[in-house]
């Protein structure tokens, strides 16, 4: 880990992606930045070009690779730039490349994620969907191309932190992993009051920076349900191992019961910048730029049950866990359908889990073999969830 590790950074303008720059940042002589990547905003990714100089810029819409390649040219950057689906796949599995943040999110980054699995890369995974998507299929990747895939959601990095290092003893020495929440904004809100709340609101979380999806996710526990999912496949355990507990001060990131009843957590203040560290430092670590935590200055740890009525998409984690393989690549489909639906303000707040519970009724799974087939899945789960949304524009 001595040697100077080039990174490709995946969605590189959102919020893992930032707080990932920043963390390279700080380590000049252990990180190289060769590639980057965004969606739209050329401007930002300009900028990041300016500083990191990396070799290749992907932006995913085609006017904004011109508007980037214009600034670039302008200001005499040689980044390359690049555009598309195949352009990401190239510089995820590059084999120049060691390590991967994959930070795009939803399903869009999913075949860049395999790409790099089948690579061999240090695959830091952000990105939730490759595993709620891709399942087994994902993991088998991982396998066959030698690949070492490091979670990089705080809670799931809580769970890799807080277990043994011997993964062989993981089945046979915990007894449940334990999954922290904040509980959002809306953790102590009158369901009653749901159908009024606004996208502004629901993107207002009260711990945590994030994109405007994962905040309504984080609003719904539409996000846990998901971490549900990754965590059964990441660290190979059944769904009645995996329990979610509301955590408000968001100061325990999660937490592992040993059969001899023992429990094992990892702390720290809520920044992401953490967990980005020691996925890219892991086995060893490093100064991440996140504050550490003042005890003599700390709020009382509390603790409560997620309350069914005001997050009643959670459950459906499980529901989708043990039904056939594919149900979970339906069951994101529908919620990124749903909360874009409500970012436009076309459906109401409380619809989200509607339109999730709706689909996951409405479509019926067989077992994914293929990325093609998985891309089905999330093309018929997506078509299921926007007639669903039509119908409760109506």
């Amino acid at each position: 880990m001595n040697q100077m590790q080039r990174v490709v950074v995946l969605g590189s303008t959102g919020s893992i992606g930032c707080s990932t720059l920043d963390v390279i940042g700080r380590h000049p002589d252990r990180f190289e930045v060769f590639a980057l990547s965004a969606a739209t905003r050329a401007k930002d990714m300009a900028e990041q070009c300016f500083r990191f100089r990396p070799r290749y810029a992907v932006m995913a819409d085609p006017e904004a690779a011109q508007a980037l390649g214009e600034i670039l040219e302008i200001n005499r950057i040689d980044t390359e730039v690049l555009c598309g689906a195949e352009a990401l796949d190239q510089v995820a599995a590059h084999a120049e490349v060691d390590t991967v943040m994959a930070a795009i999110v939803g399903a869009a980054g999913l075949s860049s994620c395999l790409a790099a699995a089948r690579a061999g890369k240090r695959l830091l995974l952000a990105n939730k969907e490759a595993l709620v998507v891709g399942g087994e299929f994902f993991l088998e990747a991982v396998r066959e191309g030698g690949a070492t895939l490091l979670p990089i959601d705080s809670e799931h990095s809580a769970i890799f932190q807080s277990l043994p290092d011997d993964r062989s003893l993981w089945r046979s020495t915990v007894e449940k992993i334990i999954l922290t929440a904040s509980g959002g904004p809306f953790r102590t809100t009158d369901p009653a009051a749901f159908a009024a709340i606004t996208p502004e609101q629901a993107c207002a979380h009260p711990n945590w920076v994030m994109g405007r999806k994962i905040s309504v996710d984080s609003a719904t526990m539409m996000n846990k349900a998901l971490e549900v999912i990754e965590a059964a496949y990441l660290f190979g355990l059944a769904p009645r191992q995996i329990e979610v507990v509301i955590h408000p001060q968001s100061v325990i990131h999660s937490m592992v019961q040993y059969q001899d009843a023992s429990v094992v957590a990892q702390l720290g203040t809520p920044d992401m910048r953490g967990p980005i560290a020691y996925g890219l430092s892991w086995p060893e670590r490093i100064a991440s730029g996140a504050a550490p935590l003042d005890f003599m200055r700390m709020q009382a740890l509390t603790f409560e049950a997620p309350d069914a009525r005001r997050f009643p998409g959670l459950p459906l984690a499980w529901q989708a866990l043990e039904a056939t393989p594919g149900t979970s690549a339906i069951l994101n489909a529908a919620n990124e359908v749903a909360v874009q639906a409500f970012l436009d303000g076309r459906i109401r707040y409380d619809h989200i889990f509607q339109v999730n519970d709706a689909t996951l009724s409405a479509v019926r799974v067989s077992k994914p073999g293929s990325l093609d087939d998985l891309l089905a899945l999330d093309a018929e789960g997506r078509a299921r969830a926007r007639e669903r949304v039509s119908q409760l524009e109506n």
